[in-house]
């Protein structure tokens, strides 16, 4: 097993993924190409950031979850669009919301004991 398969904020990441999956499954295929691929490959980069670093050295390593960090306020930003253009309900945005925030403070939290 590799040491960021172990990591809570890992699979996390991977569960997140799903949600987006399903939740952009509904949208319109106009987007297809825009939004939706642009929150698709948002959501993937947490997990891809937290893999990649977990090989690096511990500088480079909060890099990178500072990166993944990013990709969640990324996520933040097309959720929004996504609920404001109306592909996703209330309830639907606030749980890709909650589950950004708990990403966010996951990946801050593993980046100060690095």
């Amino acid at each position: 097993m590799f040491r960021f398969e172990q990591l809570n904020v890992y699979k996390e990441s991977l569960s997140f993924v799903d949600l987006v999956y399903k939740l952009t499954d509904k949208w319109p295929k106009a987007e297809t190409f825009s939004l939706t691929d642009q929150l698709k490959r948002a959501a993937i980069s947490v997990s891809l950031n937290i893999a990649e670093g977990s090989s690096r050295t511990s500088k480079d390593f909060q890099h990178f979850l500072s990166t993944a960090r990013g990709s969640v306020y990324e996520c933040v930003a097309s959720l929004t669009i996504a609920l404001k253009r109306n592909y996703i309900d209330k309830q639907d945005f606030e749980k890709g919301y909650e589950f950004c925030d708990k990403l966010a403070r996951m990946l801050t939290a593993l980046k100060k004991s690095v």
